[in-house]
């Protein structure tokens, strides 16, 4: 009864709200509306009723109406305002009324499930009893009723109850066995993940086994599509070792039905070591040719270097006397006219001058032995010509 006597009240509540935020809504619309001409306009005072004049001041007007405005639009805000705060009471007291009604009803139904104990102990103390008692009153009557009705109430609630835990219990075993399914499902592609890691490394080291060298030295009889190469990959061991145990080049085309020899581990193993160091030799002769070449360069760049400077030299003293560098005695003018065209090759001025002990080959001539000199440093410093035997000589 308490239960429905605070419902009724709540239900009041709201409705008298509802009504009254329905006027104060009307009241801020009707005090929007333009306001009558007469209600504006104030009565003449005994002070007014002289004459006025016909012009008007426009500008005063328009201060007047704006302050109206103004005051107009205050009102209104302070009426919205103050409905702003009744619904927030309103509110306020709604929500407090529904705290308070759901309070009391888990109180009533705490003391009905209390009560449904005590009458479920009372219902068994009367089994037990030889003489049941029996209620005739009306009252008694009525009591039974409320309490078989709270009894209801109760067993549904707590069959609801048991119902909710059964349906988690559910899920948290359903969701368990998910997880333990899917963790076994987990392990089970892990080893066999490890098992066909374990089944391709051993079928890759079979591969290797077999084909690795043979461990005495084969004869092969070439077929058709075979060469140096398929049959290196096929043996497992490099081109240049296969060429070089058949004294062939890495890149000689192999004839149908040739014979050709299929080294051994310890041959191809005792062949690769000679190729790498072979190969190490032509690296580092080729290092040192590239150093050669370089210093070479370098020599003949510092050669020509002193050569244009002693000609700037001799060009600022004007020294007289022309010089030659000789740089071969032929024996004969055909030896000596090939040696000159190597010479001018190298793009050098070349001569030949017969005499009693055969034909020299000159270059040059140069103004000045100081350029002379160094006209012969160039040409020993040369590689294009390979010669260390040139020297100085008066050409007139």
């Amino acid at each position: 009864m308490n239960f429905s006597r605070q419902a009724l009240l709540g239900i009041g509540m709201i409705i008298g709200g509802s009504v009254m935020l329905y006027a104060m809504v009307q009241q801020i619309g009707d005090s929007n509306e333009p306001q009558p001409a007469s209600a504006i306009v104030d009565k003449p005072s005994p002070q007014q009723e002289s004459p006025q004049p016909l012009t008007t001041d426009i500008e005063t007007e328009k201060r007047i109406l704006a302050e109206k405005q103004k005051e107009r639009a205050a009102r209104v805000a302070e009426q919205e305002k103050r409905a702003q705060q009744f619904l927030t009471e309103q509110e306020a007291a709604e929500a407090e009324a529904l705290a308070k009604a759901r309070a009391e009803s888990q109180q009533y139904m705490a003391s009905s499930a209390a009560a449904a104990e005590e009458s479920d102990k009372s219902d068994a103390e009367k089994n037990d009893a030889t003489t049941p008692i029996k209620k005739t009153s009306a009252a008694e009557s009525a009591e039974s009723e409320t309490n078989t009705g709270d009894q209801q109430k109760a067993a549904q609630a707590q069959q609801e109850a048991q119902r909710q835990a059964a349906i988690k219990e559910q899920a948290a075993a359903k969701k368990l066995a998910d997880s333990k399914k899917e963790a076994e499902a987990k392990r089970q592609a892990d080893v066999k993940k490890q098992a066909d890691a374990a089944a391709e490394k051993k079928q890759a080291a079979a591969e290797a086994a077999k084909n690795e060298p043979p461990k005495s030295p084969s004869d092969y009889q070439v077929k058709r599509g075979d060469g140096l190469i398929k049959l290196a990959r096929q043996y497992n061991m490099p081109v240049e070792v296969l060429a070089q145990a058949n004294n062939l080049s890495p890149s000689t085309s192999l004839q149908l039905g040739q014979n050709i020899t299929i080294p051994s581990r310890k041959q191809v193993e005792r062949l690769a070591r000679e190729a790498a160091a072979a190969e190490q030799a032509r690296e580092d002769k080729r290092q040192k040719e590239e150093a050669l070449a370089k210093k070479s360069a370098d020599a003949k760049r510092e050669a020509q270097q002193k050569l244009s400077e002693a000609r700037k030299e001799v060009k600022e003293t004007d020294a007289k006397g022309s010089f030659g560098v000789q740089v071969a005695l032929a024996n004969d003018q055909a030896k000596a006219d090939e040696l000159a065209k190597k010479f001018k090759s190298a793009g050098y001025q070349v001569k030949t001058s017969p005499t009693s002990r055969g034909v020299r080959v000159i270059v040059g001539p140069e103004r000045g032995k100081v350029a002379a000199l160094a006209l012969k440093d160039k040409i020993n410093s040369d590689p294009k010509v390979n010669t260390t035997s040139a020297w100085v000589l008066y050409w007139r």
